[in-house]
């Protein structure tokens, strides 16, 4: 017998006895707490059947959409995603056409070039294609290292990091080094890809007017807020207008604000600078004085990828924290390499750094002896033909095209509407004979289409707006 609480003895369960009566007392529990459920969901109203969105009904293809039918009215080809039948440069080969070629980034003429070629194979034979790996984990390879040596001694700089993208780059980097509690200033004309890590980073973003170092101080005046870090962006060679980023002014307000200063140098690298080093040397500088340079290995270095040069404690927070680089496997030892080999040229043949700039004043100087819209070029490694209506630049590339000239137009949204262009990448390897050729033609063929009215201003919009409704 065992004594209760209150003194009554109850007589002692077997354990058979036991297990039978906790078994009862689950199956009791079990049971009631269906019937709860079972009766509150009999109470709730049914759910609402969700319509699955389609991609047929986003506005962006519907855009896409109305483009292609202004196209069709028109009969205008589209000029993009057209195949190259060779490694393209100042020429290039579409349709089994020979073409002088004005849209490939080859600014130093170094895609094709031996000594990079030779350092491809080389690289291929002992490490593959692929780092196969994060870095950090087991994709660290030695082009990475002679790479990034490379470049933080091109620039004069402690370290530098690169990435598998150019783009990723600036994502990474960006949303790396700024948070919610920070603030990103950037020029109006920024690339897209520090727009996307701004956004991913969550810091208040501010722009001021295009090279406009007056209003970016303005803007500077009148931030309101405790912000733990700022960030202003700019680029070295605005890759859409072809101008040169105002240093000299950036550094003097960089020394009385206080903020940290990023330059883009995807388009300037190996243009400005007698010897290709870039906006510091164009300016004199000194490099330590701007925090972060950042650029791309898919233009000059006739490669793929990114990098940012700095301080070594900028490195290793890079290296350590961010995601784009700690996530994404290494990049290819064979790029790596490549590029190790065009800054070896680089360094070693800055005539050709002489050639490019004296090829991108010809263009400029014939351009505007032409009567054709230049925009605020200054004649380095990017001259914009500007004409405004993204029909007449798309039909204006065809037309070119035709005729024996590769280049590609550059049309909304890349830019607003109005502001539609030709963007003509010039090359050290481009000759006089073709850069007068293709000025000539240029404005012959923008001549025709500006006295014919073609473009937006002769299609009826509501009418290809409502072709694409009754798709």
């Amino acid at each position: 017998m065992s004594s209760g609480g209150n003194g009554q003895t109850f007589p002692k369960m077997n354990s058979t006895l036991k297990e039978s009566l906790l078994d009862r007392m689950r199956n009791t529990h079990q049971s009631s707490e269906r019937n709860r459920m079972a009766r509150s969901e009999r109470e709730l109203p049914p759910a609402p059947r969700r319509q699955q969105a389609r991609f047929e009904d986003l506005p962006e293809y519907k855009q896409v959409l109305t483009q292609k039918i202004a196209s069709e009215q028109l009969g205008i080809d589209n000029p993009f995603y057209r195949p190259h039948q060779t490694a393209a440069g100042a020429t290039t080969m579409i349709d089994g056409r020979k073409l002088i070629n004005f849209a490939s980034y080859d600014y130093l003429g170094l895609n094709r070039h031996a000594h990079v070629l030779e350092r491809a194979r080389e690289t291929i034979a002992g490490f593959g294609i692929s780092a196969s790996a994060s870095r950090l984990v087991a994709g660290e390879r030695p082009q990475h290292v002679e790479l990034e040596e490379k470049i933080a001694q091109f620039y004069g700089v402690d370290a530098a990091v690169s990435f598998v993208s150019g783009y990723l780059t600036n994502v990474a980097a960006i949303s790396c080094l700024m948070g919610p509690k920070d603030l990103v200033i950037h020029d109006e004309f920024i690339h897209n890809s520090a727009l996307a890590g701004i956004k991913l980073s969550g810091a208040t973003r501010r722009f001021f007017k295009h090279n406009d170092t007056a209003d970016l101080e303005h803007v500077l005046r009148t931030v309101a807020g405790d912000y733990r870090r700022i960030l202003v962006i700019v680029e070295g060679i605005y890759s859409m207008d072809g101008d040169v980023a105002n240093l000299p002014a950036l550094l003097k307000l960089r020394a009385e604000y206080g903020f940290w200063l990023m330059v883009d140098e995807a388009h300037s690298l190996g243009v400005l600078g007698r010897h290709g080093r870039g906006l510091a040397e164009h300016f004199g500088a000194d490099p330590h004085e701007v925090d972060i340079w950042m650029g791309t290995l898919s233009k000059t270095t006739s490669s793929c990828g990114g990098y940012i040069a700095g301080s070594a404690a900028l490195a290793a927070v890079l290296k350590a924290s961010a995601g784009g680089f700690v996530y994404s496997v290494g990049l290819a030892p064979v790029l790596a390499a490549s590029a190790v080999a065009s800054l070896d040229i680089l360094a070693s043949e800055p005539e050709r750094t002489a050639a490019l700039r004296r090829n991108g004043s010809l263009f400029l100087k014939l351009a505007k002896e032409a009567g054709l819209d230049t925009g605020l070029s200054g004649g380095f490694s990017v001259v914009p033909v500007i004409v405004g209506d993204s029909l007449r630049a798309v039909q204006l590339s065809n037309d070119l095209l035709a005729a024996g000239v590769n280049v590609l137009p550059i049309i909304h949204p890349a830019v607003p509407e109005g502001q539609a262009r030709l963007r003509f990448f010039i090359t050290c390897d481009h000759t006089e004979e073709q850069i007068r050729r293709t000025v000539t033609l240029t404005a012959e063929r923008l001549k025709d289409l500006t006295d014919r009215n073609f473009g937006l201003g002769g299609v009826d919009i509501e009418k290809m707006l409502s072709a694409l409704s009754a798709r």
